[in-house]
């Protein structure tokens, strides 16, 4: 028997969505901050240094940040409760903090960062980013390339492997590093500290061996060995935004800096100082601290919060709902971009993540925003013709095996997914993903009206079968991780017309309940992202919460006292510190302020549409 009632639940709903409205910005948007891994920090605070930047507050302001993500044993984690601590992070840290010069290796915040980076095999076992960025900033050996790996950029769409068959965030990485790789330049300055004690072994840093594994299958003729570097130079200027950042990335923008600086290219040069000013547009506070954003995530909060406000019943013509539409309609790509390569008879018509972002869309903003869209279809002919270009664009980039990726089409090249590189399959190809597909399919069945018998939902119905877990959840790509999969997945069939007595998608309310906390709510640990399983976190958050709830309130002919639980739990309004954003398995998680707000706000008003009828 359900005990809700349903007064309360009302009230706090409205009460929410109040909330919400009372944080909208004057030009729209909803501007919550998108805290990811301290990875940014590390890296801006010794790009600051490098380049002797003089401001010694904003030195302190992300030395101050760094501390305060350091655990209670002195290292440093990408999650809460990773265990062990995480070696990249601290070494990233412990880096950084040496280069404020506030700190020298024996100072006692420090004294547990040495023995633990050492004991884990020193830099050769960080992650390839981390080695990377060290050898530009000469602090690990470039590895010797049998080829100057410049040329990817430039061999024709018919080659074997191109620049096209890699994910377009990879590409937007490896485009800077390649400036400095072949000649092994490197971007030193007084405040560069010595950490040769970390080269373990008698190893002398000089072997990137994931770099060599990739360049070295590439089978280059000798016909191109004359490409020269102008083709990654014409790379970074066409995918610079306005605002001076590649491609609305933190870290590509850094990477940048430090690929231009080697190549010629003035400090005082407009670009390399729009490109600061760019970064420094991406600082937002966390609790005091002074933290970069990796990718600032207005146009997707603003989407989401528009979308739940209308779900809830707020009207279209609300000022607040008119004005976030109408940064929406701003938003809009006209642009060609990288996606075009593999999909190019379609016009411009995605979303992009940032505000700025101009050429990099993909399907999970596109479909965001287009929920709105599609609730003020009717308003305004404005509307009627975003919806129709953004419908267009993503029906577009549908995959040939059914599913559709993140930013490209058809990019789910084995060869590249294969190799023998950490984190191949999760950043060098962009594949097809259940949490993708999922979101993409509700929205079509949801808002289009697309049943399965249209053959755009068929395929993406039978992708999501064929991807299923044994045990009846779905492994999310973008958030954490198998509840954010599962959600997805659910929702995206039932809005297609799967019927909810399908075994299958029994089997998936199965394996939920299984799952669910004592206290009525759910949590998922980020090491369910690293070892592919299901983990549980003993904390229940409120985003996972929701998406569970969401995902039994479709699935359910009426509520039960399971389901209560989880409303009741939600109705309390609890905030979580715990990331349930993914970015980098194992190394690269976000914390989403804008999630405790959305998602259970969502959760709630659904659940309520369910007790009223």
């Amino acid at each position: 028997m359900i005990d809700m009632d349903m007064r309360k639940l009302g009230n706090e709903i409205n009460r929410r969505c109040n909330e919400l409205l009372s944080l909208q910005k004057p030009d729209g948007t909803w501007r919550f901050c998108f805290e990811n891994s301290l990875i940014t920090d590390a890296y801006m605070l010794i790009l600051l240094r490098t380049i002797e930047y003089r401001n010694e507050k904003l030195i302190k302001q992300f030395t101050e940040r760094i501390l305060s993500q350091q655990s209670e044993d002195g290292l440093w984690r990408v999650y809460p409760d990773e265990e062990p601590a995480n070696l990249s992070a601290t070494i990233q840290a412990y880096t950084a903090l040496l280069y404020s010069q506030y700190f020298k290796p024996n100072d006692e915040r420090l004294k547990s960062a040495k023995p633990f980076i050492i004991k884990n095999g020193g830099l050769k076992e960080a992650d390839l980013i981390n080695k990377v960025f060290l050898a530009m900033n000469g602090l690990y050996e470039w590895p010797d390339v049998p080829i100057d790996p410049a040329i990817l950029f430039s061999l024709p769409l018919t080659a074997p492997i191109n620049q096209y068959d890699i994910s377009s965030y990879a590409r937007a990485h490896f485009a800077p590093v390649l400036l400095m790789l072949n000649d092994k330049r490197k971007l030193t300055s007084k405040y560069t500290p010595d950490i040769s004690y970390f080269h373990i072994d008698g190893e002398d840093g000089s072997q990137l061996d994931d770099w060599v594994n990739l360049f070295s299958i590439l089978n280059i003729r000798d016909s191109y060995l004359h490409t020269k570097k102008e083709n990654i130079l014409s790379y970074i200027k066409k995918h610079t935004e306005p605002d001076g950042t590649l491609l609305s990335y933190s870290l590509t923008t850094i990477y940048m800096i430090y690929g231009l600086l080697t190549s010629g290219y003035d400090r005082h040069s407009t670009v390399i100082q729009n490109a600061l000013n760019g970064l420094i547009k991406m600082f937002c506070d966390v609790d005091g601290t002074l933290h970069l954003q990796n990718s600032p995530s207005t146009t997707w909060d603003t989407s989401l919060i528009l979308y739940t406000l209308l779900e809830a019943g707020v009207p279209i013509n609300n000022p607040s709902i008119v004005k976030g539409a109408q940064f929406l309609l701003t938003q809009q790509h006209t642009r060609y971009g990288d996606w075009s390569v593999h999909n190019p008879h379609v016009a411009p018509g995605g979303w992009g993540f940032s505000a700025g972002n101009t050429i990099h869309p993909d399907i999970d903003d596109t479909q965001a925003a287009l929920r709105t869209m599609a609730h003020l279809y009717h308003s305004h002919s404005l509307y009627q013709s975003s919806y129709e270009r953004g419908l267009s664009w993503l029906l577009s980039m549908q995959n040939d095996d059914g599913g559709w990726a993140a930013f490209e089409k058809n990019t789910n090249r084995y060869l590249i997914g294969s190799l023998p590189i950490k984190h191949a399959k999760d950043a060098l190809i962009d594949p097809s993903t259940p949490d993708l597909t999922g979101r993409t399919l509700e929205f079509l069945g949801k808002f289009h009206g697309l049943k399965q018998d249209h053959p755009s939902v068929k395929k993406g119905v039978n992708w999501l079968w064929a991807n299923q877990e044994q045990d009846g959840s779905w492994y999310g790509r973008w958030g954490v991780c198998y509840l954010y999969g599962t959600w997805a997945a659910v929702t995206g069939l039932m809005a297609c017309g799967v019927n909810p007595q399908n075994k299958r998608i029994q089997k998936a309310k199965q394996w939920l309940l299984s799952v669910q906390n004592e206290d009525g709510g759910w949590g998922e640990s980020c090491e369910s992202d690293k070892k592919r399983r299901f983990i549980g976190l003993k904390e229940t958050t409120p985003s996972q919460t929701a998406w569970a709830l969401n995902t039994l309130n479709t699935i359910s002919d009426q509520p039960t006292p399971k389901m209560e639980r989880a409303a009741e739990w939600l109705m309390n309004d609890k905030k979580t510190n715990y990331p349930t954003g993914a970015g980098l398995p194992g190394s690269f998680y976000i914390r989403y302020h804008s999630y405790d707000y959305i998602w259970p706000l969502l959760g709630l008003i659904q659940y309520y549409k369910k007790l009223v009828l």
